[in-house]
């Protein structure tokens, strides 16, 4: 089992799952002023998925780390390539999905770091609204569906953060695989989208 996540602030219930018990895409939504961090490790002990692609950067620019050759600051190389927003600028979002990271992984599943949007875009779902103010979401999700990415007979997708876990899930499907897209290095940072 893989699972896509959309991460979003601590309390805010914006934090979305996607996953598939294998009849369709399923969502497990965030509660506003409950805790999403414990919302995914909950999660995670109950499923046991093996990989989990978190939307949220998972490690901090080379130099921190004292890479040589790496002098930024405020970017990784894969932030950079991908003109994804500074880890640091993020703060403690990134924190927190390092923190929980490390947590997930010492229990034996693999956390990759994920782009949704980059997805999202190399899906052509911008010419129904992606990312922008008015979102055609039937269209997108009559888009996934012939991706192999059909909801659940009583699941619905009506926000953002709906829609970037499912593409944060379709992210993990092609790793490994001769459609598998990614950017970065290991060392600093690698993303998949």
């Amino acid at each position: 089992m893989i699972i896509g996540v959309d991460y979003g602030s601590k309390l805010a219930g914006t934090t979305v799952i996607a996953y598939n018990m294998g009849d369709g895409i399923r969502l497990e939504r965030s509660k506003k002023n409950q805790d999403a961090d414990q919302m995914i490790i909950d999660f995670v002990a109950e499923y046991n998925p093996q990989v989990i692609g978190i939307d949220a950067p998972l490690s901090l620019p080379g130099v921190y780390t004292g890479l040589v050759g790496f002098e930024d600051y405020h970017y990784r190389a894969c932030d950079k390539a991908l003109k994804a927003m500074s880890p640091m600028f993020l703060g403690g979002l990134t924190a927190r999905a390092m923190k929980l990271r490390s947590s997930i992984e010492k229990g034996g599943a693999k956390v990759l770091e994920v782009y949704p949007v980059m997805t999202g875009k190399a899906l052509g779902l911008t010419a129904f609204g992606y990312r922008k103010k008015d979102v055609d979401y039937g269209a997108i999700l009559a888009k996934m569906q012939v991706e192999g990415y059909e909801m659940v007979s009583d699941g619905s997708v009506n926000t953002s953060h709906d829609l970037d876990a499912i593409l944060a899930l379709h992210a993990l499907d092609r790793v490994g695989s001769a459609n598998e897209k990614r950017i970065g290095s290991p060392e600093e940072g690698v993303i998949y989208y």
